[in-house]
């Protein structure tokens, strides 16, 4: 399985989710680098991701929606703080409106990927950051981290696509 680990740690107000892969660094990186991609992963199975906006730059904004089973589409928003190829990626991340506009009583949350090789693989760490213990329970109970591992349980095959760098 891709996923090795999935910590919470309510103290540290973070949620971690460690998963390796039979990838180089590059061909990971490509997965957070390319909106097409990226779409391929993001999200459980059942609620696909479609990015509307992605400026993968300093400063730029990405804008998407996640399609439920029943038509539901609710929506997300970045704003990527770094980008240093293809070792780490930060942004911040939240919910948004129909509008796309950000939904200020959920809060935004904090996410550092790094992507490093380890041996013949290439691990993928995905840190995020809540304000408040309210903020991360909620998070949690809406199925967060359940939903990071689905999701993150793809990308396997979206790799073997590719040959390995």
């Amino acid at each position: 399985m891709t996923v090795i680990s999935s910590t919470q740690n309510p103290e540290a107000l973070t949620l971690t989710l460690v998963a390796e892969f039979d990838a180089s660094p590059e061909q990971v990186w490509q997965i957070w680098e390319d909106p097409r991609q990226l779409e391929r992963w993001w999200g459980p199975p059942t609620w696909p991701a479609t990015f509307e906006q992605y400026e993968f730059e300093p400063g730029g904004k990405a804008s998407y929606y996640m399609t439920g089973p029943d038509g539901e589409k609710p929506r997300g928003w970045w704003r990527i703080t770094s980008v240093q190829a293809p070792n780490r990626l930060e942004f911040d991340d939240g919910f948004a409106d129909e509008n796309g506009a950000p939904v200020e009583e959920i809060g935004a949350g904090h996410a550092i990927v790094t992507i490093e090789e380890t041996g013949d693989r290439t691990r993928m760490t995905i840190l995020s950051i809540f304000e408040s213990e309210e903020q991360m329970k909620k998070m949690i109970d809406m199925g967060m981290e359940e939903g990071m591992k689905e999701a993150a349980g793809q990308i396997d095959a979206l790799l073997s696509e590719h040959s390995r760098a």
